[in-house]
C-alpha cells in the first residue's frame, strides 16, 4: 500500500461503563455514518468514473457470492484486506443441533488493513459531552460482544443515559427490522434499567437479520425528566455475525457506531 495514502479518524473520551473507578475513561469513535453497498459503489465510481456502474455492482456481488461459497465449503478466504473462516459454536454432540450449535463467520483484518491502520492519524477531540450512547453489548446465550443477540435470551446494552424513564409514548426499547417492522420490548421483559446498563429479553421467535436497536428515554442525571425524549440507535444482529475486523480473529470486535437522534 502506498505511503502517500493517509487516513484520519476522530475519537472522544467517555467514562468507562465497565468500571466504577473515578476518572477511568475510554475512547470512542466519532461516527461519520454508515456506508452501505450503494455508497461503496458510488465511491468506486468517484475514483474511476470510466467504469460502468452495472459492471462494478455485478463484480462485487460475484465476489461476495464466491467468498460465501468458499468459506461455507470449509476454506479460509484471505484476500489481503481480511481473512474469513467458518467457526462452529456450541457444545458438540452426536449430530449438529441447531438449537445448541451455531455457525458463524469469523473475520480478521489482513495485511492490507493493518498497513492502512499504520497510515491512520487519530485525532482526540476531547471529552464527549454528557450525551446518550451505546458503548457495547453482550448476548447471554453466546457471551458474544459483537452486537449479535439470541431470541429468547437476555441481552445487555452498556453505555450512558440509557435508563428508561418518562411517560412519552416513544419511551422504551424498539427493534426495527430492515423492512421497517418495529418490535417493541415489553417493559416487563426489562430486568435491569440503569443509566449505564439495560438488560432485557430478546423476543422469542424474532426472525434472523439485521435490526436497528432504538432506545428512547426522558431520563436526566439531574433527577428532572427531560421535556422531550432523546433517542440513540445502534446496529443489532439476530443470527448474523457482523464483519468487524478483529486482531485475534475471535469475531468479537466492538463497534461504536451508534447514532444519537435526540
Amino acid at each position: 500500500m502506498s505511503d502517500e495514502i493517509k487516513y484520519t479518524l476522530n475519537v472522544q473520551s467517555v467514562d468507562n461503563p465497565l468500571t466504577k473507578e473515578e476518572g477511568d475513561k475510554r475512547f470512542i469513535l466519532v461516527s461519520n455514518g454508515t456506508a452501505d453497498f450503494d455508497r461503496v459503489i458510488s465511491e468506486i465510481m468517484a475514483v474511476n468514473p470510466g467504469l460502468e456502474r452495472e459492471t462494478v455492482e455485478a463484480v462485487i456481488k460475484l465476489e461476495h457470492r464466491i467468498i460465501q461459497r468458499l468459506t461455507l465449503s470449509g476454506m479460509r478466504v484471505s484476500n489481503g484486506l481480511f481473512s474469513a473462516v467458518a467457526s462452529p459454536k456450541g457444545r458438540a454432540g452426536a449430530s449438529w443441533d441447531p438449537e445448541v450449535n451455531q455457525l458463524n463467520i469469523t473475520i480478521a483484518q489482513g495485511t492490507d488493513w493493518r498497513e492502512a491502520i499504520r497510515q491512520t492519524t487519530v485525532n482526540v477531540l476531547g471529552e464527549k459531552a454528557e450525551v446518550m450512547y451505546v458503548s457495547g453489548t453482550t448476548d447471554a446465550a453466546t457471551r458474544a460482544t459483537d452486537r449479535t443477540a439470541t431470541p429468547g435470551y437476555p441481552f445487555t446494552v452498556e453505555g450512558n443515559y440509557l435508563k428508561l424513564a418518562g411517560d412519552d409514548p416513544s419511551v422504551g426499547i424498539t427493534l426495527v427490522s430492515e423492512d421497517g417492522t418495529e418490535t417493541h420490548i415489553d417493559p416487563a421483559m426489562v430486568a435491569v434499567n440503569e443509566p449505564k446498563k439495560l438488560v432485557f429479553i430478546i423476543p422469542a421467535g424474532l426472525a434472523e437479520g439485521t435490526y436497528t436497536l432504538r432506545i428512547a428515554t426522558q431520563y436526566s442525571s439531574s433527577g428532572v425528566l427531560r421535556k422531550s425524549p432523546r433517542t440513540v440507535e445502534s446496529a443489532l444482529y439476530i443470527g448474523v455475525t457482523p464483519t468487524t475486523p478483529d486482531d485475534d480473529g475471535d469475531g468479537t470486535g466492538e463497534d461504536d457506531g451508534d447514532h444519537q437522534l435526540g
